[in-house]
Order: C-alpha cells, then sequence, then structure tokens
C-alpha cells in the first residue's frame, strides 16, 4: 500500500510540474493586480483557497477594482466557472465505481489545466485516481502559495513586468494545442472557438466563457457518438 501511495505521488508530480511552474507567473500576476485592487494578503489567500480559479479570479479582481457590487461579482464568477461542472463529470467517468469521497476531493482541485492534464493521462493509458488527486492538489498548492506571494509583494511590482500579463494567455493556448490530437478535438475546438466568438460580440459580461465551453463538450460528445455509431454499422456489415 504504501509503495502504492508512493508511486501515486511521484507520478502526479512528474505529470503536473510544468503546470506548477507556469503557475508562478500566473499567480504573481494576480496577486499584483488584486492588491492595486485593494485586496489584502488574507483576501488574496482565502480567494484563491476557496476558488481555485485563474479567469474567473482574474475577472472578479477586475470587477472590483472597477467598482462593482458584491451580487454582480458573485453571479459573474459562477457563471465562468460553471464549465468546471462539465469537467469533474467527464473526469468522473472515467473513474466508475470509486469512493464518492474521493471524486469529490478531485473535483474540488479541478480546473482547466488539471483537467488537461488528467484526461491526456487517461487517454494515454491507467492513469490512477490517487495520481490524480496528487497532481491536481499540487497545482491548487502552487496557485495559492504563488498568489499569496504576488500580493504581498504587488506593491513592487508592475502587471507588465516580465510579461506576467501575458502568462495566462500563454498557458491556454498551449493546453489547446496539446488537447487538438484528433479530427473530433480539433472541430470541437473550432465549434467552441467559433459559439464563443459570437457570444462575445453580442451577449454582455462573460458568458461567452460558458457558450464556448459548452458548445465545444456537446460538439465533441455528439462527434464521438456518431462515430462510434458508425463504427457498429460497420462491424455489423462485415
Amino acid at each position: 500500500m504504501q509503495g502504492t501511495k508512493e508511486g501515486s505521488f511521484v507520478a502526479g508530480a512528474k505529470a503536473i510540474w510544468p503546470i506548477c511552474v507556469g503557475y508562478f507567473p500566473l499567480g504573481l500576476a494576480f496577486g499584483v493586480l488584486a492588491e492595486k485592487a485593494g485586496l489584502s494578503g488574507m483576501h488574496i489567500f482565502f480567494m484563491s483557497s476557496l476558488v481555485f480559479a485563474g479567469s474567473g479570479q482574474f475577472i472578479a479582481v477586475s470587477m472590483i477594482d472597477a467598482g462593482a457590487s458584491v451580487l454582480a461579482v458573485i453571479m459573474t464568477t459562477f457563471m465562468v466557472n460553471l464549465r468546471h461542472l462539465l469537467m469533474s463529470s467527464s473526469l468522473a467517468v472515467w473513474y466508475r465505481g470509486q469512493p464518492r469521497r474521493r471524486l469529490s476531493l478531485l473535483a474540488c482541485f479541478i480546473v482547466d489545466e488539471t483537467f488537461a492534464v488528467n484526461t491526456s493521462r487517461l487517454k494515454s493509458g491507467a492513469w490512477p485516481l490517487g495520481a490524480a488527486i496528487v497532481a491536481s492538489f499540487l497545482a491548487y498548492a502552487a496557485w495559492v502559495g504563488s498568489t499569496v506571494l504576488g500580493g504581498i509583494f504587488g506593491r513592487f511590482i508592475a502587471p507588465s513586468a516580465f510579461g506576467i500579463d501575458y502568462a495566462m494567455i500563454a498557458m491556454f493556448i498551449c493546453l489547446l494545442v496539446f488537447q487538438l490530437n484528433g479530427f473530433i478535438y480539433l472541430i470541437a475546438g473550432l465549434a467552441a472557438a467559433f459559439a464563443g466568438t459570437l457570444a462575445a460580440l453580442w451577449i454582455p459580461g462573460n458568458a461567452f466563457i460558458v457558450v464556448g465551453a459548452v458548445t465545444g463538450a456537446t460538439t465533441g460528445l455528439l462527434l464521438k457518438r456518431m462515430a462510434r455509431i458508425s463504427g457498429e454499422q460497420v462491424r455489423e456489415e462485415r
């Protein structure tokens, strides 16, 4: 049992360390912006610990800085983070039969980056739930720690310093490219981009993020079902 636990920890750490490194400039950038918006180190710590959603937190801080109401910040963050339900549900399918408490623990640490890493590993072969939890938790710890550091030293760092204001965009581009490893994923990505762009042009606020995520996930699901049905029909004809 001990060896299995150690193996899961090592596997999870090896899989997630590039994300943890990438989180450092991202977290610093968020901490800097949050400090400029008037949040204290304690505020930043609790926001990162309880929300753990980079894009949602960046949007929330920008709204706070602009003087938006508490209700508006909460509702916007909720809408932006709805995609986490889709990601957690998708991973749960891979771990059917696992204890619900362990799946709930994994769900607490699922964001775009941890979802991408875990999904990639699951597609490549066996990926124990323990390794998935370790990888996701380490990313969580890296995010919380780096945002707090950014808040502490925010007064000494300009948001544009060292390109940290572009770090989040760069990470999402890399994650997208690594996910486009097949025709279905390419079409789903294009559908998400198209729907998200239209929503950004016609729908006020940040609802375009949810629209893009739902459209991409739905398109991928439909294409996979169509491919499976076509494969079954071909086998029956043979």
